[in-house]
């Protein structure tokens, strides 16, 4: 079974000098690749001088996340894909659990292992964690990561088991699963492409597990920080775009309510004298009634089979339950 590993990199130089050792050292049964999303710095010159081994793509422009990996895959022809951010350092046997897993369970599709902060290593990291899941409303909240409240890693999520969605930070899938779902939705751009992703395939009858004996160390906000307003509208955006795309039942009623919570949040940021975010909300609604014909086209081609969440509001559990972690869901 051959893996390659992708990093996508955007002017990205310092964290190719950085992070891109670790992966050389600990990746020994894979191939690895740079994707570069047309960088504006030296990062390519930087390979080319310092690491001649590892295999540039260079996609023609910067079309994000999404784009940038459906552009640099489909060059490739490995059996696994593995699609890293360029902000994480792995470790030693990493992709060993990996592709046992893959190799003994053949419906399983996409894996995630355990992403833990590079920052403290002893915790979980926001952008996956121990595995992700969603709510009614499209929500995204993780094993081990519920909204701010992070949780210290005392091996309490060391297991193998299925989640709903697994972290675009460190994301593996089959190379003909990748293909048969068309990749990743270009339009999304950046922020829950993946959970889009794995939620096609679970819809084609897939799963998506974590498998915790793998573990990486995420920096995570690397090219985009939360205290960035676009990042406020992918996240609300393309949340809506997910959710009328994929769930199954009640969608006007879904939305309905999710555009009511968002407007909630809009007032939240207003009070904490962050206007620039709640406009940021209010032009994600604008681009997301734009687009409503064309998602709705995009819903008729897709199969809308599972029930999505487990929990009606992570939002009412976490801020008016105070259930803060996820063992106590």
């Amino acid at each position: 079974m051959k893996i390659a590993v992708v990093i996508l990199n955007w002017n990205g130089k310092t964290l190719l000098e950085q992070f891109l050792p670790s992966v050389i050292t600990h990746s020994k049964e894979a191939t690895i690749y740079v994707a570069d999303n047309a960088s504006t710095d030296d990062s390519v010159a930087f390979l080319k001088v310092n690491y001649p081994a590892i295999k540039i793509i260079q996609n023609k422009e910067n079309g994000g996340y999404a784009k940038g990996y459906n552009d640099a895959l489909k060059h490739l022809n490995e059996d696994i894909f593995c699609l890293l951010n360029s902000d994480i350092e792995v470790t030693k046997n990493w992709l060993t659990p990996i592709l046992k897993t893959f190799k003994e369970a053949p419906n399983t599709a996409i894996i995630q292992p355990k992403i833990l902060d590079y920052k403290q290593k002893n915790y979980f990291e926001y952008a996956g964690a121990a595995g992700g899941f969603i709510d009614k409303y499209g929500y995204p909240y993780c094993r081990g990561r519920i909204f701010n409240t992070i949780e210290k890693d005392n091996n309490q999520y060391n297991d193998t088991t299925e989640i709903f969605w697994a972290s675009g930070a460190c994301l593996f899938i089959r190379n003909q699963v990748f293909n048969k779902l068309n990749g990743l939705d270009a339009t999304f751009f950046a922020h829950m492409e993946e959970i889009d992703l794995c939620w096609r395939a679970k819809n084609l009858g897939y799963k998506v597990l974590y498998v915790g004996n793998s573990k990486v160390y995420h920096v995570g906000g690397a090219t985009l920080k939360n205290s960035n307003p676009q990042k406020t509208f992918l996240n609300f955006r393309n949340s809506l775009f997910m959710l009328t795309k994929n769930a199954s039942k009640n969608l006007f009623y879904i939305i309905l309510v999710r555009l009511i919570l968002d407007g909630v949040a809009g007032l939240k940021f207003l009070l904490e004298l962050k206007p620039q975010h709640t406009f940021a909300i209010i032009k994600a609604h604008v681009n997301f009634y734009l687009n409503l014909k064309q998602l709705l086209q995009k819903r008729k081609t897709l199969k809308n089979t599972i029930k999505h969440y487990q929990r009606t509001s992570i939002v009412v559990d976490y801020f008016v339950n105070k259930k803060t972690k996820f063992n106590s869901l």
